[in-house]
């Protein structure tokens, strides 16, 4: 939906999601951002809507830095996970910061997949993807 003001009346007028989409379909979402409210009111909403929605095809959610450890730790954070896997978005973190946070096999049970994300978060930037920091 899309405020429009005229004069003053207020409406609002339904947009279909295509006059914004670009040729990709795939939203990559690079996480590093450990504030849990920033977790549950925009990493969160908006991956699990942008599937339910479809305003995506694909949403990868990269759990990178600090954030790790935050997933590893927090409760209602793992419940996010939880859902967010339900929904279809591919999760997805960093080896070598879980590795040095000693939080990878906590990652793992999760169900979260841990890789090394130097070199494909490089290729995703050079190919100009589709890319989300938060």
């Amino acid at each position: 939906m899309v405020l429009i003001i005229s004069g003053e009346k207020i409406k609002f007028a339904k947009i279909e999601s295509e006059v914004f989409m670009s040729d990709s379909k795939h939203l990559y979402v690079l996480w590093t951002n450990d504030n849990p409210i920033t977790a549950e009111k925009m990493v969160f909403m908006y991956t699990i809507n942008s599937l339910i929605h479809g305003w995506w095809e694909k949403v990868t959610l990269i759990v990178w830095g600090a954030t790790t450890k935050l997933v590893s730790e927090n409760a209602d954070i793992q419940k996010k996970i939880k859902e967010a896997l339900e929904a279809g978005i591919h999760i997805t973190a960093c080896k070598a910061c879980a590795d040095q946070l000693g939080v990878t096999d906590d990652l793992e049970k999760l169900g979260i997949e841990v890789i090394y994300w130097g070199v494909p978060l490089t290729d995703i930037l050079k190919n100009d993807e589709k890319l989300l920091t938060i």
